[in-house]
């Protein structure tokens, strides 16, 4: 039983949703926590970890709770059940994509959903943010400087890397600065 629930749980994640990884957080979220599979202080942690290791946010969530709840097998059946929309979904655009990208209702189609995917990205930075330094609901925030000092120096890099350097950070340059001042701010 709990593999078909996690295969149609994250086959629901991949087939509605738009807009990758980030706009699959408040969903991945709702789903997991309303089945107790994650604490939610795990789950952010856990998105995290997905942030540092490399392949998709969903797939790597998949792959872990479906591990937790299920296995290998359940690993294996979570994945698949969250990558398999996204691949049919991709056939068949591919089969159709020079008549597809001229459809009038196509393009009315992606500019309804373009709002709806830069609500969902941004409600996952504002939530990822203010969970972060350290608001647990409306009766407790157990505010963390550290995550915020961490979070000004970032930012304060890749701004300066930006518009004085006049060049984009490296991804992976930050991710690692964000690990070595993680350990330093903590350790002090």
């Amino acid at each position: 039983m709990i593999y078909l629930k996690l295969f149609l749980e994250f086959f629901k994640i991949g087939l509605f949703t738009f807009g990758g990884g980030y706009a699959m957080i408040p969903l991945l979220r709702e789903t997991i926590l309303k089945y107790g599979w994650m604490s939610e202080s795990a789950f952010y942690d856990f998105i995290g970890v997905c942030e540092s290791t490399p392949g998709p946010i969903a797939v790597n969530m998949a792959s872990y709770v479906g591990s937790t709840q299920g296995g290998l097998l359940g690993s294996i059946v979570a994945t698949f059940g969250v990558a398999l929309p996204s691949f049919i979904i991709i056939l068949l655009i591919a089969s159709v994509m020079k008549k597809i990208v001229k459809n009038k209702y196509f393009i009315y189609f992606m500019d309804g959903i373009k709002p709806v995917i830069l609500g969902l990205i941004l409600s996952t930075g504002v939530l990822l943010f203010i969970k972060t330094i350290g608001y647990n609901g409306l009766s407790s925030f157990d505010f963390d400087y550290k995550s915020l000092i961490i979070f000004g120096l970032i930012l304060i890099i890749s701004l300066f890397s930006k518009f004085i350097i006049k060049k984009k950070m490296n991804t992976i340059l930050l991710i690692v600065f964000s690990a070595i001042l993680g350990i330093i701010v903590c350790v002090l």
